[in-house]
């Protein structure tokens, strides 16, 4: 057990209570579609020993509406590598640190229902800060779907300046989720955000920032589900949809920060994994 300060405590709380919230959301759609799917659990304990450990907890579901979805939470600590720590904020000197964090990443069976990735992240070495963001991957684009995405977004960056900074933080996300050796997005855009400081004083407004985020997520997403899950779609349609899969397993195997620092942490490999979809090709 990682003994926990009063922040750490307060941001593991909030990751589990909003993936409590958003798996119930979720299997509520599928409900509707006529679905049992739910979501299954699975406990995972830190493998890496160069520290206390922690672990996390992997959710999947697959269902009729969410080919594949996967929720985890995790809390962890320990050492980096000395490698790994001269790549890390505040780990140049002092290899030790805490993390804990959502992230999720949905699949979806039908090519008119946008994919989506969205994580939100505490972590503390010497310097203490909070990360993530959400972006919208839809492999058939709807304007009205983009439009209403960003603006849930920027309403949660709105309601937080100056920590929150729509344009900032949108231009990082198009720069970031960009898939260099295609030369394309990997699509639509969101916002993302890294080492928003929250050490003493600027812990609660980071805090809160990040916490609109997973809201303004939970409040936007589903709406955009329910409005395109019906849509009829071709099999060509689907094929561009597996082709699409493809690009995004190449991002985040080649690219995503999230994934080397789970596999650099002695994380869970389904669980780092999940991000993967289930069916993909190659074209």
């Amino acid at each position: 057990m990682i003994p926990l300060d009063e922040q750490q405590t307060r941001a593991r709380a909030w990751f589990e209570s909003l993936r409590d919230r958003i798996c119930a959301a979720f299997e509520a759609i599928e409900r509707e579609a006529g679905s049992s799917a739910a979501f299954e659990y699975t406990p995972w304990d830190r493998e890496d020993v160069s520290g206390p450990g922690g672990g996390g907890v992997k959710g999947l579901m697959k269902g009729r509406v969410f080919e594949k979805v996967g929720v985890n939470v995790s809390t962890v600590a320990g050492s980096f590598s000395p490698e790994f720590a001269k790549s890390i904020h505040g780990a140049h000197d002092d290899p030790r640190f805490f993390a804990t964090g959502i992230s999720l990443v949905a699949h979806m069976a039908n090519p008119h229902v946008p994919a989506v990735h969205m994580n939100t992240r505490f972590l503390r070495t010497t310097k203490s800060w909070f990360g993530g963001g959400a972006d919208l991957n839809p492999p058939i684009p709807y304007e009205q779907d983009t439009a209403d995405f960003h603006a849930a977004m920027k309403a949660a960056c709105d309601a937080h300046k100056p920590v929150g900074d729509y344009p900032r933080y949108a231009k990082w996300a198009e720069d970031y989720f960009h898939i260099p050796h295609r030369k394309v997005q990997r699509g639509v855009g969101g916002i993302f955000y890294d080492h928003l400081d929250a050490d003493g004083a600027h812990f609660e407004p980071a805090f809160a920032f990040t916490q609109a985020v997973g809201e303004a997520f939970l409040s936007i997403y589903p709406k955009i589900v329910r409005r395109r899950l019906d849509t009829p779609f071709t099999p060509e349609e689907e094929r561009q949809m597996l082709a699409w899969r493809g690009r995004y397993a190449e991002f985040n195997l080649v690219y995503d920060r999230g994934t080397l620092f789970g596999l650099r942490t002695g994380g869970n490999i389904d669980a780092i994994l999940m991000s993967l979809p289930p069916r993909a090709i190659w074209e």
